[in-house]
């Protein structure tokens, strides 16, 4: 598998420097690409939009929203999708207080408070233990800057209208690798393993130390993770 190409997705308010570390990694003899995310409201139209320029058969990897879009392109386009890759992700829909709490973000960004939004969710992005990182908050922020408000609301929005992508997991058939920080506060180990249980053969890997950001917060943990799941 050495020259398949991989497409990393990021995740909501992540740019490609949420995957630089593993783009560096993975990048010799293979074509390593971070996709755009931010131009569409709804995750079937973010698919629809990878899927346009992605190469006819690609190994896939998605953090958070990117696993979202990830499973959504497996459901449209699964002959293309020779290897999965979920990081800090989950299969399921939004809980009533999680939806709302996205449309208490999308009003005040509206209302011209995004530059709020970075250090409001920051604390739940990485692991207790980086919660005083100033040199990782200042990439998260870089992140959420060159993201901006527009874009951030319709991830958003995308994020709101997804489905539950339980149901559809045991239909996948390519080897699957479902990567998890042991400090993810927002999506942590006990959802990689119910997904991991649902995808057949899945193998699950949790990163020491990392929260939701892992591929920043362990980025040699995460390449090695992948290092993995693309030899397997």
């Amino acid at each position: 598998m050495t020259s398949i190409p991989v497409l990393l997705i990021p995740g909501l308010n992540c740019t490609a420097r949420l995957w630089a570390g593993q783009v560096g990694d993975l990048g010799a003899g293979r074509a390593v690409m971070v996709v755009d995310h931010a131009g569409a409201e709804t995750i079937a139209a973010i698919a629809a939009a990878i899927l346009a320029e992605a190469p006819p058969r690609f190994a896939l990897a998605g953090l958070s929203m990117g696993g979202y879009v990830a499973m959504e392109i497996l459901r449209v386009a699964p002959e293309r999708v020779a290897r999965l890759c979920l990081v800090d992700t989950q299969a399921r829909a939004d809980t009533p207080e999680a939806a709302e709490v996205r449309r208490q973000l999308i009003e005040i960004t509206e209302r011209g408070g995004f530059a709020k939004i970075a250090a409001l969710q920051y604390p739940r992005l990485v692991a207790p233990s980086r919660a005083d990182d100033a040199d990782l908050q200042r990439v998260v922020r870089a992140m959420a800057d060159a993201t901006g408000a527009d874009a951030f609301v319709r991830q958003q929005k995308a994020i709101l209208t997804r489905i539950d992508s339980r149901p559809s997991l045991g239909a996948i058939r390519c080897p699957t690798t479902v990567v998890v920080g042991a400090d993810d506060q927002l999506t942590p180990p006990d959802m990689a393993a119910e997904m991991a249980g649902l995808v057949p053969g899945a193998r699950l890997v949790e990163i020491p130390g990392a929260g939701h950001l892992s591929p920043i917060e362990a980025p040699e943990a995460v390449s090695a993770a992948l290092w993995d799941w693309l030899r397997d």
